[in-house]
């Protein structure tokens, strides 16, 4: 399976990248040697844009892809984040002053065992902080060869703008799926407006539109999905139609539903590159075979009418606040 390259501004990277987070949280117990095979396996199959961040797993998830891509690391396009703090009772939220932006990355090369990172975004937007001081503090880091390109995540159409006045960033990273599209409305048209790529996370709805999730008992204690209001048992089940539809019209291109929600992300663009997330090889390769798959007109027509109507917010209100400033 030969999977391409797209550019992300001026940035080249493998058509498909892999979400490392749930390597170290949110979605069940680790696993760390299938999670450093998983990368392994990924990097032979031509995936090189690999995503974390310094948050996930509160730094362990950048020790574990550090660890992976020791004596590969001329294979990678290492991107990670920095902007979310957290508190002692674990609430959420977003810093981007200049201090702050040098001593995340300097905590971040060291974890990962690098020199530079070649992607680095700012995971939540500091409403308290202009985003053209933190913009100003990446360029300084551009000049200074820490980093190569910047980016933003989950930010508004706005943002961009004004980012991009200072300095284009590479790239933007937001939640976008079938069962997510809110960036349509205006974020993407403004990517694609000022040369920015786009790179989704979540393309497969955290999981759900595999068909791999009926019911809420399946997922472990702790697993962020629990609190998400689409997994609640009520908008679960109603949510289950979407994956009822995938499946059949999966079923006449002899795919899975999850491949096929994938592809369609995937053909969202040149400039988009899905950053689907696994800490399993066998997952890995199913979505790295969905970058080949193209879809028809009548077809990508008949999987949006099958995911039209989604019950349940994305997030909770006190995870919402920090989207889209």
């Amino acid at each position: 399976m030969a999977l391409g390259t797209r550019t992300l501004g001026s940035l080249t990277v493998s058509a498909q990248g892999l979400g490392c987070m749930g390597m170290s949280q949110s979605y069940g117990a680790g696993d760390e040697a299938e999670s450093i095979a998983t990368i392994h396996r990924a990097l032979d199959l031509g995936v090189t844009l690999l995503d974390t961040a310094n948050v996930y797993g509160d730094g362990a998830n950048e020790e574990l892809v550090g660890r992976a891509i020791a004596g590969r690391r001329d294979r990678v396009v290492l991107a990670t984040k920095f902007g979310i703090v957290r508190d002692a009772s674990g609430a959420q939220a977003a810093q981007g002053d200049p201090a702050y932006v040098r001593r995340c990355v300097e905590e971040s090369l060291r974890r990962l065992g690098v020199d530079h990172i070649d992607l680095y975004y700012q995971h939540r937007v500091d409403p308290d902080t202009p985003i053209e001081e933190t913009v100003g503090a990446l360029v300084e880091l551009i000049e200074a060869g820490t980093i190569r390109h910047y980016g933003l995540s989950e930010c508004s159409a706005e943002t961009v703008r004004r980012a991009h006045a200072v300095h284009p960033p590479a790239a933007v990273q937001s939640e976008w799926s079938l069962w997510t599209r809110g960036i349509e409305e205006s974020v993407a048209p403004v990517c694609a407006e000022l040369g920015v790529g786009i790179v989704p996370f979540s393309p497969l709805g955290r999981g759900f539109l595999t068909g791999a999730i009926t019911s809420t008992g399946q997922l472990a204690e702790g697993d962020m999905r629990r609190g998400l209001p689409r997994f609640s048992d009520q908008n679960l089940t109603a949510n289950l139609a979407i994956v009822e539809a995938l499946t059949v019209i999966a079923a006449r291109r002899g795919v899975t539903p999850g491949r096929l929600a994938l592809a369609w992300v995937q053909g969202r663009g040149e400039h988009v590159v899905p950053i689907p997330g696994t800490k399993r090889r066998r997952y890995l390769e199913e979505n790295v075979e969905a970058a080949s798959l193209e879809l028809s007109a009548g077809e990508l027509a008949e999987i949006e009418s099958a995911a039209a109507t989604v019950a349940g917010e994305r997030y909770p209100a006190h995870l919402q606040r920090n989207v889209g400033r």
